[in-house]
């Protein structure tokens, strides 16, 4: 079944064109690289997908609902969840309070008696799933920096996501680290039928957890499919992993 439409997508800055007519679709419980040289347009396609951006042109649907025109907040309450390339918590808080805050912003139950407990629960089970339980308790800002990402990845799977946004993931993490990350994100998509799209330039997390790797040049989508067939691809080659 497909989670994530897109079709036609473009985008430009003045004269710059970020992105121009890119279609592709991700599945349910599918996990898809979006790779490509710096300036190719991933950030720019991750944040019109999380509501942060508008496109110029196109279309991108959830499940068959339009996203575009909505703000990033309605985005994250139809179930998109993302983490990014910095990661973004409350440094001053505890894991355990980010996560209760996503919570409630997931939920738009703040005011809500009795939510602050509920969030807690939830919270303490989501910090289980990523294996931050026994780090609940320390401010975000003492993290090391796997654990960061492991964090925010909690925050991320707050609003129950049918799509998860992975932004570099394992950027600043130790090679350990990356592999233990991936294989929870991949457990994600095949367990809960999650369907995460991520960027990285790490080609060994690409080419070893990725079902099927897009690659954008120049704000164009040129090659999609299974990681061997991209892995081969003569102009990928030419434009990104080179030949050797």
């Amino acid at each position: 079944m497909t989670a994530l439409d897109v079709r036609g997508l473009s985008k430009s800055y003045g004269g710059f064109r970020a992105l121009h007519d890119v279609t592709f679709s991700v599945g349910a419980g599918e996990l898809v690289a979006l790779i490509g040289p710096n300036g190719a347009g991933k950030t720019t396609c991750f944040n019109i997908l999380g509501g942060q951006l508008a496109p110029g042109a196109g279309q991108v649907e959830l499940y068959g609902r339009s996203l575009v025109g909505l703000p990033a907040h309605a985005v994250w309450r139809l179930g998109v969840g993302r983490t990014f390339q910095i990661t973004q918590t409350f440094g001053s808080m505890s894991v355990l309070e980010n996560v209760q805050v996503a919570l409630t912003s997931a939920r738009g139950r703040l005011l809500v008696p009795f939510g602050r407990l509920e969030a807690e629960a939830r919270a303490h089970a989501l910090l289980e799933r990523v294996g931050m339980l026994d780090q609940a308790a320390r401010p975000c800002a003492l993290l090391a920096y796997g654990d960061l990402k492991r964090a925010e990845l909690a925050i991320a799977l707050a609003s129950a996501p049918r799509l998860l946004l992975m932004d570099e993931p394992t950027a600043g993490m130790a090679p350990q680290e990356r592999s233990a990350l991936m294989a929870l994100a991949s457990g994600l998509a095949r367990n809960q039928g999650i369907a995460v799209l991520f960027t990285e330039h790490d080609m060994d997390m690409v080419f070893g957890h990725a079902d099927r790797v897009l690659v954008l040049h120049s704000g164009e989508l040129i090659a999609s499919g299974p990681p061997e067939g991209v892995r081969q691809d003569p102009r990928v080659q030419e434009v990104y992993l080179g030949t050797a």
